[in-house]
């Protein structure tokens, strides 16, 4: 079978992106391929398309815009759009599917597929070594495209509370919030094998982002042996893990998000996880092949 790729790069390191090379890895080893000036059998599309599709339209979904930290209308139109003629749809989590029905509507064909982790390249990534961590017994980390959504604020704030003092939080990406202490570290953007060797070098990873979808850094560090600290709110939870740390939060109405800045935390609301999904790539991309033998024009 032969997939049209549309609006994904696989050379970024961008979550969607990230993804995408992890699933044209284990689909071409399953005799997939991704030769786009060749007749295809599925159009493949990360969001929103923005071609004609020859073949049938599979729209994969990793979120919305629903606040007011954006033009909602106006950058929703064209994903609404390509929802509307697609043959079927991939929702990441059980989250993303409801509120895409609240907002667009049901869809008659679709598939929840979370995200994957390729633990091959996990098992080969190289030790973490960064003198400035080597002293502490225990690392936390914590990697995003950071935005106030993703509560870096938060993130920093649990560490505090509830770390001890031969720990360190170690954290990825360009901050939209620096708070300076000798137990915490910040390295910037960083490759994808480094940040895996992060993972593996730590015993915690932070994502405390409010309403997140299904983020391929949680997957990729739950794969590496991070414990998971997380919110209720939103999909993280689903792949998470049975052993995370849930912080309750309010259940989201589906509602247009009038405040620019999420809710502060209360760290005290600790759940349990009820959910333990698969998040194997090996077994993330069978399920895509299922999907894809089931879509019609």
């Amino acid at each position: 079978m032969n997939i049209f790729l549309e609006n994904v790069n696989v050379h970024s390191n961008t979550g969607p992106n990230h993804f995408g090379s992890k699933l044209v890895k284990y689909l071409s080893r399953d005799g997939f391929t991704f030769n786009s000036p060749i007749k295809y059998d599925i159009h493949l599309a990360f969001i929103e398309s923005r071609t004609k599709a020859e073949a049938p339209l599979v729209q994969r979904l990793d979120g919305i815009y629903f606040n007011a930290n954006f033009d909602c209308e106006k950058m929703n139109k064209n994903i609404l759009e390509t929802y509307k003629k697609a043959s079927g749809v991939v929702f990441q989590t059980e989250f993303n599917k409801n509120l895409i029905f609240e907002w667009f509507g049901e869809h008659q064909n679709y598939a929840i597929i979370r995200n994957g982790a390729d633990m091959e390249f996990i098992k080969d990534a190289p030790k973490w070594i960064n003198p400035a961590t080597s002293e502490y017994k225990n690392i936390w980390s914590c990697a995003s495209l950071w935005h106030p959504f993703k509560r870096l604020k938060e993130n920093i704030r649990y560490f505090l509370k509830h770390s001890d003092k031969n720990d360190c939080l170690v954290i990825a990406g360009n901050p939209d919030f620096y708070f300076q202490h000798p137990r915490i570290f910040y390295v910037g953007n960083i490759s994808v094998p480094n940040l895996t060797s992060l993972y593996k070098a730590s015993k915690y990873f932070l994502h405390l982002a409010w309403l997140d979808h299904c983020p391929n850094v949680v997957v990729d560090a739950r794969a590496a042996g991070c414990q998971i600290i997380c919110s209720s709110a939103g999909g993280t939870k689903e792949i998470a893990g049975p052993d995370a740390t849930i912080v309750e939060e309010d259940e989201w109405d589906f509602k247009f998000i009038e405040s620019k800045m999420p809710p502060k935390m209360d760290f005290s609301k600790i759940i349990k996880n009820n959910f333990d999904v698969d998040i194997n790539m090996n077994n993330v991309a069978k399920k895509y092949k299922e999907f894809f033998s089931g879509v019609k024009i």
